[in-house]
């Protein structure tokens, strides 16, 4: 811009040159002095309006890089936050998903819990443990009988019945049956078996000629609905049980099938 400037002036000043050498006498020279005065006037305020904005310019010029610094920076601050943003987001979404995930989970827990308590609530409930007398001796006879356990101290689902000394499965499934016999008096032998239906699952016997027989077994049996578990005192002998309950007869469902 100042070049420019300059290079204006210095037409303006040969234009006054060769107007003056065109012009005669002193009316044409004087004109031409006055103009050439104004003409200098006005370059010089030309130049200095240039110089003006050339200042001005340079001002500006100085002005710009601390300016768009500080756009770098609040372009490179909108980037990170916009760079967090999209992190905030993924993660929150990530939550959700888990979230969405564990609801469902449980959900699922739930519904088995439900399900256990409907099964356990379905699932029948079979236990028995029953004393066989107060009164002592039993026997002995002469044929076998079935001992009839009259002390009954727990018949749940009442499976056992103490008027015939039988146990009869509800269900079918697997059962854990146990008993016990003792005999006090002296010379005096015990024996005692236990039946499935009409099968013998065992037989047990003692004859030491002293006092307290005892004798005990226990056993996992499997049955079908309507079998039927009982112990009989086989014939000649005899067996013993009063407050103490030392001749017990005891069942229980293990699970259902």
């Amino acid at each position: 811009m100042r070049g420019a400037t300059v290079f204006l002036a210095l037409l303006l000043c040969l234009h006054g040159t060769w107007a003056q050498g065109e012009s005669g006498g002193e009316t044409g020279n004087h004109i031409t002095e006055t103009e050439e005065e104004n003409r200098k006037k006005e370059v010089q305020f030309e130049i200095q309006d240039a110089k003006a904005t050339h200042d001005q310019s340079s001002s500006q010029t100085n002005i710009s890089p601390e300016i768009w610094a500080e756009l770098k920076e609040l372009r490179d601050m909108a980037i990170e936050q916009m760079v967090e943003l999209r992190n905030s987001k993924s993660k929150i979404e990530k939550l959700e998903q888990e979230n969405t995930v564990l609801e469902a989970r449980m959900s699922s827990s739930e519904n088995e819990v439900e399900e256990l308590k409907r099964e356990n609530a379905e699932r029948p409930k079979v236990a028995f443990s029953v004393g066989l007398t107060d009164a002592g001796e039993v026997g002995p006879f002469n044929t076998d009988i079935t001992l009839k356990f009259i002390k009954v101290f727990t018949n749940i689902g009442q499976a056992y019945n103490p008027t015939t000394g039988i146990f009869t499965a509800p269900v079918k499934g697997y059962y854990y049956i146990r008993f016990n016999g003792w005999e006090a008096r002296p010379s005096q032998t015990i024996r005692i078996t236990l039946y499935h239906n009409d099968k013998i699952i065992t037989t047990c016997f003692d004859n030491k000629d002293v006092y307290n027989l005892t004798v005990s077994n226990a056993f996992v049996l499997q049955l079908e609905k309507g079998d039927v578990v009982y112990m009989v005192l086989n014939s000649g002998y005899g067996i013993y049980d009063s407050l103490h309950n030392r001749t017990t007869f005891s069942g229980f469902l293990l699970f259902a099938v």
